[in-house]
């Protein structure tokens, strides 16, 4: 196959939107409450595309059908379910038909709640990806407060060693400022290779995407990071004043004389 760096295939993007989202106090799927007059999955779609991402493969559930009506006149996407919530890893697994018959190539993995993604931040990701040529590649920030946040372990060069879920962390590695906003790009074979060997014991008994990256650098393959993301682009919706924190800030973007 030629080199991705000299001869790219346009990437894909796996977005997981099933989640229910309990505590939004609403019946509608998460990813369908609107901030800035459209639901929020369609904000990671638009900004996917902006990046140049050909296909759109989105992991649906939670009343799957009313996911797909909101994307429907949009052809760039394809869907596909997953009937139970079994984590993270799980959700992305999903998608291995969609590729089964596709030439290897890059896939974004994102969360379908997360709207203030930017064009930018992928078109980064993308790029450090390619040029390094590597399995994996994710994004960080520093938050002030990494409550509820992965944490992001580097080993004592500095390097990137693994990300921790909050509930599996130590006191020492919940201490780290560095966290994980879900944004990752992989080469589409050592993603589903890799998911393959994701195990679920952990404290939530799940199988999550968090692992994949170290798992691919304790085989000696490359994985690279694009630090310093904004702490403004990683907020989390899990309530709504959450939603409306989001709301308010990309509206602010969308205003004249707004920075890009």
């Amino acid at each position: 196959m030629p080199d991705a760096t000299n001869n790219p295939v346009p990437p894909a993007a796996i977005i997981m939107a099933a989640g229910k989202g309990t505590r939004m106090g609403s019946d509608l799927p998460k990813v369908l409450h609107e901030v800035a007059g459209k639901p929020m999955l369609r904000w990671v779609t638009e900004a996917c595309y902006a990046a140049g991402v050909e296909t759109c493969v989105v992991v649906v559930g939670y009343r799957g059908d009313d996911v797909r009506k909101a994307l429907a006149d949009d052809p760039r996407c394809e869907f596909v379910e997953q009937t139970e919530q079994l984590g993270t890893a799980h959700a992305a697994d999903m998608a291995r038909p969609v590729f089964e018959n596709r030439p290897a190539g890059d896939v974004f993995v994102l969360a379908g709640d997360g709207p203030l993604i930017r064009s930018q931040t992928l078109a980064r990701l993308l790029e450090l990806h390619r040029r390094t040529k590597a399995s994996a590649t994710l994004a960080t920030a520093v938050l002030s407060d990494p409550s509820g946040y992965g944490r992001v372990v580097r080993n004592a060069s500095g390097g990137f060693d693994r990300i921790v879920e909050q509930k599996d962390a130590t006191p020492e590695e919940l201490a780290v400022q560095e966290v994980n906003p879900s944004y990752y790009c992989f080469r589409s074979d050592d993603l589903f290779t890799t998911l393959t060997q994701v195990s679920n014991a952990n404290q939530q008994g799940e199988y999550y995407i968090t692992d994949v990256p170290g798992i691919l650098r304790g085989q000696g393959k490359t994985v690279s990071v694009v630090d310093a993301v904004p702490e403004e682009d990683v907020l989390s919706i899990n309530n709504p004043q959450q939603l409306a924190e989001v709301d308010a800030i990309l509206k602010q973007r969308l205003s004249p004389g707004a920075p890009a």
